[in-house]
């Protein structure tokens, strides 16, 4: 992955990435303590704002945090980083965090000043290959914490689990809990069975995919049918197609799961239709507002 763009945002200052420091008490340093978001965008335009702000805020909430920023404030940030990193394609990242205090406490939570930052990178657009040939993934059992549903900076576990899947020159690592698909390391996951689209309901276990949200919205768009349901271990493992989606990866197909072909062992004619009506919608939204 390419390394980010030289200017970043901190707490209300925009200044060379390279320059930017926190203090070693912040306590999202010390105890990953805070959240964040990653959201496309194309041509200059966030994709998604709404439902990645939303998420932010729903994130801080359940941390029992509010947004330091109001939605204006956050689309000027964003405006002003993308402006400033050239435009074009790319992504940003921005976190909040509790803020720094005087010592290390783990409790009462502190009334403080909070860590607002943000960066931009270009956006790693899916190779022809993978879309030619698909990926491959491995599975495990799921061994995060149990609020997956908030989008949480403390990411040790994901990054393990990741690594399971570069162990194995996989593209990701799909997680399996009590025999029950949940998602990916870092991507939800959505499998096509018999003709239907099925996604694993949202729950604190899962954390709520925007992009799944994009694909569901594609699906209905080409007369797919697609619903929320638990998807076993067994029907993942005989589905049809297996899909991967996330911000940075849009969606694929993974066509080699524990190094056994997915369905055919090629990108299904399903995930295709997807993949070429995100394109389609991508450049229909090009000219209307963010939102």
């Amino acid at each position: 992955m390419a390394g980010p763009f030289p200017t970043c945002y901190l707490n209300g200052e925009y200044l060379p990435l390279a320059e930017a420091r926190i203090s070693p008490l912040d306590r999202g340093f010390l105890y990953g303590d805070g959240v964040y978001e990653v959201m496309p965008v194309y041509g200059g335009r966030p994709f998604r704002l709404q439902a990645h702000c939303g998420r932010l805020t729903r994130s801080l909430a359940e941390i029992r945090m509010a947004d330091p920023l109001d939605r204006a404030q956050w689309c000027e940030v964003f405006a002003t980083l993308i402006a400033r990193n050239g435009g074009g394609d790319q992504y940003i990242y921005w976190q909040v965090t509790r803020g720094a205090e005087l010592g290390r406490n783990h409790a009462p939570l502190p009334d403080i000043a909070r860590t607002v930052f943000a960066f931009c990178a270009p956006l790693p657009l899916a190779p022809p290959a993978v879309l030619d040939n698909g990926v491959a993934c491995v599975t495990t059992e799921d061994t995060r914490w149990a609020r997956c549903d908030i989008k949480s900076v403390a990411l040790l576990a994901n990054v393990l689990l990741r690594q399971l899947a570069v162990d194995a020159g996989a593209a990701e690592t799909i997680l399996l809990r009590n025999g029950e698909l949940m998602e990916a390391s870092a991507s939800t996951v959505q499998v096509v069975i018999g003709g239907e689209l099925r996604t694993p309901p949202n729950s604190t276990k899962i954390l709520p995919g925007t992009t799944r949200g994009v694909v569901e919205e594609l699906a209905a768009r080409i007369g797919l049918a697609h619903r929320a349901a638990a998807v076993s271990e067994a029907q993942l493992r005989g589905a049809d197609e297996i899909w991967i989606c996330a911000a940075t990866r849009e969606v694929q197909p993974v066509t080699t799961l524990d190094g056994r072909p997915v369905g055919t062992g090629r990108p299904g004619p399903l995930w295709r239709r997807v993949y070429d009506e995100l394109q389609r919608w991508k450049q229909e939204l090009q000219h209307q507002p963010w939102r």
